[in-house]
């Protein structure tokens, strides 16, 4: 088992579509670290802003 993972991320490394992937996950992982990052920070400030639209609706 563990030749079959030395032997497939030595293939990974040497190819340039393993190198190309890698670059496009970590690129993607960083936007969704941003946007949990954003959701957490404004999360009560949007509830409350959108519990004001609901108040502002319903009176």
């Amino acid at each position: 088992m563990g030749r079959v993972m030395t032997k497939f991320f030595k293939r990974l490394i040497s190819e340039k579509d393993g190198a190309t992937a890698i670059e496009y996950a970590l690129i993607a992982s960083g936007i969704a670290l941003a946007i949990v990052t954003v959701v957490f920070l404004l999360g009560d400030t949007l509830l409350a802003l959108y519990n004001d639209v609901l108040v502002a609706l319903t009176a």
